[in-house]
């Protein structure tokens, strides 16, 4: 009961301190979601338009409330080139409800750069709003710990807080590349992306303070390698970076295509650098695709938290584009 009692003011102090900037949420999924990882992956898919949903919640071992973080996402092609995409993303974390609300829309380009059209490059442009929010009266401050009966927090006590307002809106700018050699038949596909959000670093701050909001650098690859017809491997590494935090994720990803039934099951793990060990699956089953990942947590949080993380689902929704005479994929997905 202590360890939850402890975290819970933690948490809430450490969303409101003035001298250290925030870092955004990170998903362990963080590929389902594709236009939170890159808005160069708006339309990079084969198929009329997609609609993403995503859930994630973790520390409620340690929090007296879990961290929960929702999204929802829809993109299409235009045609060969230009692609459109838009995101509602909300964050609420803590004993305070701190809440992070991102709405953006997304615009992509694509072309090639050989005669083969083989090598395949994505630029996308990403804009919108967030806005931020919490509610003071929801958390304890060191000025109102009082020594009286033992020792306790008096929320009648003045804070000693200067706040400049309990929620704000704020302006957001992103922006990114990839790269892939798109002949599925071959053995190895490899990709390639990068992206930087908040390009205008925008002021943020629950106070009267210059803080602003930090670059969040993004790079991701690996590669899709065909095993056999029914077999593929799908090796991939993740680096982010903001300010002074930063993660790095390592992953397999199994496909495994059940026959003449048209589902791909999916399964594989993921490392994330000094923090968690993840597993996932899912399925691929007509025009949808389901997963759920669990993160089992590593980092020295795990004496408190039992090593219990966060647990994520996705669901991805895709109606295909009919081809009267499709050229044979390894495996078919």
């Amino acid at each position: 009961m202590m360890k939850k009692y402890y975290l819970f003011l933690i948490s809430g102090l450490i969303l409101l301190s003035t001298s250290v900037s925030s870092q955004d949420f990170h998903l362990s999924q963080y590929d389902a979601a594709p236009l939170y990882l890159n808005p160069a992956l708006a339309g990079q898919f084969d198929g009329k338009y997609r609609i993403h949903g995503h859930y994630r919640t973790q520390w409620g071992s340690v929090s007296s409330k879990s961290f929960k973080t929702a999204a929802i996402s829809y993109d299409m092609p235009l045609n060969e080139k230009f692609a459109f995409g838009a995101q509602i993303l909300n964050r609420r974390a803590g004993a305070g409800d701190y809440n992070d609300l991102g709405i953006l829309l997304t615009g992509a380009y694509s072309f090639t750069v050989d005669d083969n059209k083989m090598h395949k490059f994505s630029v996308g442009l990403q804009a919108g709003m967030i806005q931020k929010s919490v509610d003071f009266d929801k958390l304890y401050f060191e000025s109102q710990y009082t020594t009286a009966n033992g020792g306790s927090f008096d929320q009648n006590l003045p804070t000693g807080e200067n706040f400049g307002g309990q929620n704000f809106w704020i302006p957001d700018v992103n922006a990114g590349f990839v790269y892939y050699y798109g002949k599925d038949q071959i053995r190895v596909n490899p990709f390639i992306g990068a992206s930087v959000f908040h390009l205008t670093q925008p002021k943020e701050t629950f106070y009267n303070s210059d803080n602003k909001l930090p670059l969040r650098y993004k790079a991701h690859a690996g590669a899709k390698v065909n095993i056999s017809e029914k077999i593929q491997l799908m090796p991939k590494v993740l680096f982010m970076r903001q300010k002074n935090a930063q993660e790095l994720n390592y992953g397999l990803m199994a496909h495994y295509h059940l026959g003449s039934t048209g589902v791909i099951v999916l399964l594989g793990p993921t490392l994330r650098s000094s923090d968690a060990f993840i597993l996932e699956g899912g399925a691929k089953f007509g025009n949808y695709e389901a997963k759920v990942s669990y993160d089992f947590n590593t980092s020295s949080l795990s004496d408190f938290s039992d090593g219990k993380g966060g647990f994520e689902i996705s669901l991805t929704y895709i109606p295909r584009i009919f081809k009267p005479n499709p050229i044979k994929n390894c495996p078919r997905i």
